[in-house]
C-alpha cells in the first residue's frame, strides 16, 4: 500500500490562503493522491521544515514571504527566473533534489494574455520593485516584452533591481530603464507603454482609497491597467484608469495561473483551470 504523497505552501501568515483549496480540488478532479497543506513557517524555521518534508518525500512545495528569499539558497538547482530574480516560490522534490522555480511572473503573463493584454514586443511599465515586481519583471523580459520602465523609490530594493536589471540587460533583449517616482518621467513612460502594472501594496487595506498614480491625465493614452491587488477586486488606480477609458484587470487570476504552473511543474498535468476557476475565482 501506497502512502499518500503531500504537497504543501510554507509561509507566515498562510491561515486564509486559497493555495489549499485550489490544489486539493485540482488533486481529486484528476484523482491524484495527494494533499496539500499549508503550514506557518517563518524564515528561521525553514531550513528545519524543509529537512522534515524531505524526509517524508513530499512531492513539492510552495513558498509565500517571507520565505521566498532564502529559499533560493535551500535548493540544489534554481530555473532562469528564479535565478535571476533571486526569488523561489515553487519547488520541486525530485528524489532529494530541490529544483527552485519562481511561477508568479508565469502566472503575471497568462493573466495578461487572460485579461486581453499583450505587451510582447512592446513597452511596459512596472510600478515597484519588490518580490512580486520582481518576478514580473524577469518574466515578461524573459518572454519577450521588448523595453520595460521600473518605478521605484531610490533606496528600497534599489540595488537590487539594480542588479536584476543588470542580468537581463545582459541575457535578454529587452531594454529596461530604472527610475525614481518621477511625475513628468511617469507620464512620458506611460504614455509610450502598452501596459502599465501596480507591483505594489499601494491600494491594499488600510490604504484602500490611496493610488501610486492619482494624476487621471496619466491615462489619456489608454495603457492596459494590471493591478496584481486583488483585494479590494477594484483598486483605486484601477478605477482612476477605467474612467478614462482604460482596460483594467486586477490580479486575482494572477494568483490562479501562477498556482497552475506549479501543479505542473509537480505533476507534470495541466489544472483543471476553468473548473476551479469557476469554483473558487468566480466573482
Amino acid at each position: 500500500m501506497t502512502t499518500k504523497r503531500s504537497a504543501c505552501l510554507l509561509g507566515s501568515p498562510v491561515a486564509h490562503s486559497i493555495s489549499p483549496a485550489m490544489h486539493n480540488m485540482a488533486f481529486k478532479e484528476l484523482g491524484i493522491d495527494c494533499e496539500y497543506i499549508a503550514y506557518d513557517v517563518d524564515e528561521d524555521g525553514l531550513e528545519a521544515k524543509v529537512k522534515d518534508l524531505l524526509a517524508e518525500n513530499v512531492l513539492g512545495f510552495n513558498l509565500t514571504m517571507p520565505d521566498k528569499q532564502k529559499m533560493c539558497s535551500l535548493c540544489d538547482e534554481l530555473s532562469d527566473a528564479a535565478r535571476i530574480s533571486g526569488s523561489v516560490n515553487t519547488v520541486y522534490n525530485d528524489g532529494g533534489r530541490l529544483i527552485g522555480h519562481t511561477t508568479d511572473g508565469i502566472g503575471f503573463m497568462r493573466a495578461c494574455a487572460d485579461a486581453g493584454f499583450d505587451p510582447i514586443g512592446r513597452k511596459m511599465v512596472i510600478l515597484g520593485a519588490g518580490g512580486a515586481a520582481c518576478s514580473i519583471l524577469v518574466q515578461a523580459a524573459l518572454d519577450g516584452v521588448s523595453e520595460i520602465t521600473v518605478f521605484n523609490r531610490k533606496g528600497k530594493n534599489w540595488d537590487k533591481i539594480s542588479g536584476i536589471i543588470g542580468i537581463l540587460r545582459n541575457e535578454t533583449g529587452c531594454r529596461i530603464l530604472l527610475s525614481d517616482y518621477d511625475p513628468e518621467v511617469i507620464r512620458r513612460e506611460v504614455s509610450e507603454a502598452a501596459l502599465l502594472t501596480n507591483a505594489t501594496s499601494v491600494g491594499m487595506a488600510p490604504h484602500e482609497e490611496a493610488s501610486p498614480i492619482e494624476d487621471q491625465s496619466v491615462f489619456r493614452s489608454g495603457p492596459g491597467v494590471f493591478d496584481i491587488i486583488y483585494n479590494p477586486p477594484e483598486t483605486k488606480l484601477m478605477r482612476l484608469a477605467k474612467e478614462a477609458g482604460c482596460r483594467v484587470a486586477n490580479g486575482k487570476l494572477m494568483l490562479l495561473y501562477q498556482g497552475a504552473a506549479a501543479f505542473k511543474i509537480w505533476t507534470g498535468r495541466e489544472m483543471p483551470i476553468e473548473k476551479v476557476k469557476a469554483a473558487l475565482f468566480s466573482d
